[in-house]
């Protein structure tokens, strides 16, 4: 590894004190990997998500000891625009100071001190992807970010991952998804790392395993790479990830170093952090009567916005009540007047529906209206959803049985798993698909031939812009809308 800053360097000197990385000799392979703390858990590359103050959020949930077990990759960026665009460059990638203050508006004596991305104090290891098709659109964008991070990674063939191999000063990686067959995939394993890939992440579903295709990732597909491949090669897993317990069993049946999450990570950022025991997570995590809990969404979206104050903005966390529980009084004045503050869009005379929710209007206005860099209209929304978890704590209280269910072994297929994994609307939980065969069965897709085609899509029609055979959104706990999600309760959030 040629640039990886431990934790103790220049730590005392705060980060904007902290000297710019010097280049450390280009380790492979194992030793790279052991070079970066051989972390175990992986914050998957996802477009426009997995950004510095995701990766903070995600980290600010484990422990010092668990922090040191997880690498994180930045979102992928697109390889030429990255390299021309001095623009992208800081509005995406802000390792110094010079490199997010706008033209005019630099202060020349601090310029060199590193800020966020790949900070060394408290962003590292970190991984950058981009896509490129050409080798040195790839190189000259890989350049831009190399003296802050731990090593570039994409998902392309032999001459790319080649040409920044012998040209680049620190290690690449590769992710790819298996092929047809096993066989096939350990081909293609070895010619990535015959190209000069140091790690390679392997997706234990196929490419065409998309929408409403997605179904299960095949982890026998990665074991083979681990018993086929030489004992030093390092391997990430990537697939079926919903939650804590499914780390270790992953590791476990698949042999691989390290487990990437990317659904998982982004529908709970708490998935890489070990729950608190029974009772206990404070304020922040709910209990269910039946001992079913998780993070609470009110205190996630706390958190990410002291990310904000804390070290982007450089600003004082504000002055906020108490996260509400249960046991806290309830001021039935201050109540209706909250009710009566709430501001929505302008109503259009509809038909009463008993599900809607009088808050999910008000809250979605309130979004839209909201614009970068306005923090006091995102604290406007921080509002909003607490106050709609209050009211979904209170439900909760008066009538349990309508949030919990009794076990039922009849179920199957995604329903058991939404059964097992689903939690109160409040609670941060996985994002559960439909699997193929069920949507056949629900109409979302129709058959043809061995191969599926979205509903309402004429069987001769290909699929607009992709392989995958649906472009409907697929249900999710939180979104309701089929049959898959019936046992869950509506989601006072988004619902309506």
């Amino acid at each position: 590894m040629s640039t990886t800053a431990s934790p103790q360097n220049g730590a005392s000197n705060g980060p904007e004190h902290t000297p710019v990385p010097t280049p450390k000799k280009k380790l492979q392979g194992r030793q790279f990997y052991e070079s970066i703390g051989s972390p175990k858990y992986v914050v998957a590359p996802m477009v426009d998500r997995s950004e510095f103050a995701w990766r903070m959020l995600t980290r600010s949930f484990m422990s010092p000891d668990e922090k040191k077990q997880i690498l994180a990759y930045s979102p992928m960026y697109h390889a030429r625009l990255f390299g021309e665009q001095a623009k992208m460059r800081s509005q995406f990638f802000q390792p110094t100071r010079g490199s997010a203050a706008g033209e005019g508006n630099r202060d020349e004596k601090r310029k060199d001190e590193l800020y966020l991305d790949g900070n060394p104090l408290f962003d590292r290891p970190l991984f950058v992807q981009f896509c490129a098709n050409d080798p040195n659109e790839f190189l000259e964008a890989a350049r831009h970010v190399a003296p802050y991070c731990d090593a570039e990674d994409w998902d392309l063939i032999y001459r790319l991952i080649n040409k920044l191999h012998t040209e680049l000063s620190v290690p690449v990686t590769a992710k790819f998804r298996i092929q047809e067959t096993k066989e096939k995939t350990l081909e293609y394993a070895k010619m990535i790392l015959s190209a000069g890939a140091n790690i390679i992440t392997v997706h234990g579903r196929r490419r065409e395993q998309k929408g409403h295709e997605t179904g299960l990732a095949d982890w026998s597909y990665i074991r083979y790479l681990r018993d086929n491949l030489p004992p030093d090669t390092v391997i990430f897993a990537n697939g079926n990830i919903l939650n804590y317990d499914d780390l270790e069993r992953c590791l476990k049946e698949t042999g691989a170093d390290a487990v990437m999450s990317a659904e998982g990570n982004l529908s709970d950022p708490t998935i890489f952090s070990k729950p608190p025991a029974v009772g206990s997570g404070g304020r922040e995590y709910w209990w269910g009567r039946d001992g079913k809990g998780g993070y609470r969404i009110d205190a996630v979206l706390r958190r990410y916005y002291d990310i904000i104050y804390r070290h982007v903005l450089e600003q004082p966390i504000p002055e906020r009540k108490p996260l509400f529980i249960p046991s806290d009084p309830v001021d039935e004045a201050t109540e209706a007047h909250e009710s009566e503050e709430e501001e929505g869009p302008p109503q259009k005379k509809q038909k009463k529906d008993k599900h809607r929710r009088s808050n999910s209007p008000s809250l979605r206005y309130a979004l839209a209206r909201s614009k970068g860099g306005d923090m006091p209209a995102f604290e406007h929304v921080l509002t909003l959803v607490e106050r709609a978890i209050k009211s979904g704590l209170l439900e909760y209280e008066a009538n349990p049985e309508k949030f919990e269910r009794s076990p039922d072994v009849t179920l199957t297929g995604s329903k058991a798993t939404i059964a097992e994994y689903g939690r109160p609307w409040w609670v941060c939980q996985p994002h559960i698909r439909p699997l193929p065969e069920e949507a056949l069965v629900n109409g979302a897709l129709t058959a043809k031939g061995s191969v599926t085609t979205a509903k309402g899509r004429k069987d001769d029609e290909p699929p607009a812009g992709s392989k995958s055979a649906a472009s409907e959104k697929p249900s999710t706990p939180a979104n309701g809308g089929s049959e898959t999600s019936a046992t869950l309760t509506p989601d006072n959030l988004v619902s309506g």
